[in-house]
């Protein structure tokens, strides 16, 4: 319910923007509805990673964009089973994405969650680095 609910929240956002007022607006629809999921006011500022929110968002503003990272999220954690792992390939390629099936209007938007992602990741990035970061259905 929680990937639903949080990538709901980024679909929702930029769909109904797109609808309201063009793709522009989707856009920033978009980065708005992740920094709000990152950093909600109502937590003092600590949310999640983002990683659920960034797929809806990728789903609504460009579906072949968002089905790209949807199988690069699962063929990652189906080889390494590290879900951080996933995350962080899946938004590191949605720029290239973008880029190949020639939606260039999205590259910067790709690129700038990608790194607020790697940045809401720095430690598990620093856990898979050194050897310690769980694994999907690993105990403890």
């Amino acid at each position: 319910l929680t990937l639903i609910f949080d990538g709901g929240k980024g679909a929702v956002a930029v769909l109904l923007a797109r609808a309201f007022a063009g793709e522009g607006a989707a856009q920033a629809a978009a980065l708005f509805a992740f920094f709000g999921h990152c950093f909600p006011v109502w937590l003092g500022f600590k949310g999640g990673k983002g990683v659920a929110t960034f797929i809806g968002i990728m789903l609504a503003i460009s579906w072949p964009i968002g089905l790209m990272v949807c199988a690069t999220w699962l063929l990652t954690a189906v080889i390494s089973r590290y879900s951080s792992l996933s995350a962080l390939l899946a938004s590191g390629l949605s720029p290239v994405y973008a880029a190949l099936i020639g939606r260039h209007d999205l590259f910067m938007l790709c690129v700038l969650l990608a790194v607020l992602i790697y940045w809401r990741h720095w430690a598990n990035i620093q856990r898979l680095r050194s050897g310690t970061e769980g694994k999907i259905g690993q105990k403890g």
